[in-house]
């Protein structure tokens, strides 16, 4: 199975995707923050990353940004609720900029793994 790095500054929102996807065999790193996320990336590289997009200290678009430009092949699953703006709005950017993949926050496990397999199998 895949090794997964998952970040987001919500820690519930971890907690579920880890789960769901320990659920499926994949070894789950978690990071509460793109700096964060980076670092775990660039120490031991992951087989796919799913990052939120609005956190504090470094948002997932400029986190998606660095990724691809150091990680070109890295599959990413940007995953969003929307915050101040339209979650499709900020979606359709990270996509634009990088992202393999996106997820619209609220997701079922369903959507998660599903959303997961595609990118993996790519």
């Amino acid at each position: 199975m895949a090794r997964i790095l998952v970040i987001d500054d919500e820690e519930l929102v971890r907690f579920t995707v880890r789960k769901a996807l320990e659920s499926e065999g994949h070894e789950v790193t978690e990071a509460e923050n793109g700096e964060e996320g980076l670092t775990s990336q660039t120490a031991t590289p992951f087989d796919l990353v799913i990052s939120d997009l609005i956190m504090p200290v470094k948002e997932g678009v400029e986190t998606i940004i660095q990724l691809r430009r150091d990680f070109p092949v890295l599959p990413i699953i940007a995953m969003s609720g929307g915050g101040r703006t339209k979650e499709g709005d900020l979606l359709r950017a990270a996509q634009s900029l990088g992202a393999s993949n996106t997820l619209p926050k609220p997701f079922t496990n369903t959507d998660l793994l599903l959303c997961v397999n595609e990118c993996l199998n790519t």
